[in-house]
């Protein structure tokens, strides 16, 4: 269940991380939301989390971070129990390994603490691949969907495509990482709220038509909403195609 709240584990976990006067917090900026659209607080807010300005006024941010990183420590620890038990097995030198997660989490940024958002922390999460034969200890930084995890093992078993799958295999990636690749992600909340996540871009369209678009190398905090710079409009247009009818 970990790192899924309430974020419990055995205190050695708690004691593996640096004290809370020396945690480094996440990106933060009190008046984020002031050029988002109407619309988007009822999208991304949910009253039951709290927000980053109440952790600061109750002393609790530090806190917080420190249970969410003890928590993945927990987590990292058993997966390693997973791989070393796979290492040990006869279907070492023919199993490949694809570790991700579902969602990101904010810790602060964005003024929230939790899922089910549009922006970059709830939408960017890990995603790993190894197995016999593949490359070791390489980074690729391209932006890719969790809807690739399919297409990539049916290639990486050599399997035959499914044409009525949308992504795409990441082999080519995985091969060179720098290589071309042109496949926007694009993610969904509820019914009619949408990201579209280019290499530069994040354009946002919500149920009643308001938008948000971030340039993710100049601004990687998401905290400037270019959505009314008319030099961008083509941007828009363009990242538009992806959108879901």
């Amino acid at each position: 269940l970990r790192p899924h709240v309430p974020w419990f584990v055995p205190q050695k976990w708690f004691d593996k991380q640096v004290s809370t006067k020396s945690l480094q917090l996440p990106p933060y900026k009190a008046d984020d939301w002031d050029d988002i659209p109407k619309f988007a607080p009822s999208v991304a807010q949910e009253p039951q989390y709290p927000t980053t300005e109440w952790a600061i006024e109750n002393n609790e941010w530090g806190n917080i971070v420190q249970a969410y990183l003890a928590c993945i420590t927990f987590v990292d620890a058993q997966v390693g129990k997973v791989l070393d038990a796979l290492e040990d097995s006869k279907y070492a030198d023919n199993t490949i390994v694809y570790l991700w997660t579902d969602h990101g989490y904010h810790l602060g940024e964005k003024g929230l603490f939790k899922k089910v958002t549009l922006w970059d922390r709830s939408t960017h999460v890990p995603m790993i691949i190894a197995g016999p034969g593949l490359p070791e200890g390489q980074t690729c930084n391209r932006v890719v969907s969790l809807l690739d995890m399919y297409p990539t093992l049916l290639d990486l078993c050599g399997l035959p495509a499914n044409p009525k799958n949308e992504g795409h295999s990441l082999v080519g990636l995985l091969e060179r990482p720098t290589g071309f690749w042109n496949h926007p992600s694009v993610t969904t909340l509820f019914k009619w709220n949408h990201s579209v996540t280019s290499e530069q871009y994040r354009y946002i369209r919500y149920e009643d038509g308001s938008e948000e678009l971030y340039d993710r190398k100049a601004d990687p905090n998401e905290w400037t909403n270019l959505d009314g710079e008319k030099n961008l409009r083509d941007v828009k247009i363009m990242l538009a195609k992806y959108l879901p009818n």
